[in-house]
């Protein structure tokens, strides 16, 4: 008879030890197989914990998004759009922790209990202020999309900021040929303000909230 998974290992310590796997050496190398080794687990311990591959990245997913304050996005004395600012800020700045990390969004619905809480004071924060349940549903898509499009972008940033030793070689060098985006470009590196918040800003402007 094979032995059963370790009573000192839990689902949490799986996950981190899939987060250091993941940072090391990118998320082709997480897999039940690897992250049991890294823990001194058979594979067919892990499958007592997790199932697949699909759902150790889920549970990593949710992760990150347990980090997330909601309770200071709650804060009913703040007014709806400081809700949702200090939500997204934090939200990103979570992802930020796990630089690359957004990828595994893609590994499924967000349907965990921490992903659906996020969503849920998105919704509160935009009802908060009157806004219709209907309306608050599309606001919360469009700044969840928002955000983790945002993050998406950091963490592309986040390989070119790599050293000079490990940054990968631009596809594509030559200014002149592309003039608005690398004025743009350039406008952006000068720029004093988060264009993040700025963005966000201007998105929450086209919404309607008493």
């Amino acid at each position: 008879m094979k032995p059963g998974p370790r009573r000192s290992i839990s689902q949490a310590d799986i996950v981190d030890a899939a987060f250091e796997i993941f940072e090391e050496k990118g998320g082709d190398a997480v897999s039940i197989r690897g992250v049991a080794a890294r823990l001194g687990l058979t594979p067919t311990a892990m499958y007592t914990y997790f199932t697949s591959k699909n759902a150790l990245q889920r549970a990593m997913v949710e992760q990150v998004f347990s980090g997330v304050d909601l309770a200071g996005a709650s804060d009913p004395s703040l007014p709806w759009r400081a809700r949702v600012q200090r939500l997204a800020a934090d939200v990103r700045a979570r992802f930020a922790e796990h630089p690359g990390a957004i990828v595994l969004v893609a590994s499924g619905p967000l349907d965990g209990r921490n992903a659906l809480s996020f969503g849920e004071t998105l919704l509160e924060g935009f009802t908060s202020g009157g806004m219709p349940l209907a309306d608050a549903a599309r606001a919360t898509a469009v700044v969840r999309a928002y955000v983790l499009g945002a993050v998406t972008l950091d963490a592309s940033d986040a390989g070119r900021d790599t050293d000079a030793a490990d940054a990968p070689a631009p596809l594509w060098t030559e200014a002149t040929q592309h003039p608005l985006t690398e004025a743009a470009r350039l406008l952006d590196a000068d720029s004093a303000g988060d264009p993040f918040a700025t963005g966000l800003d201007r998105l929450l402007d086209g919404w309607s909230v008493a």
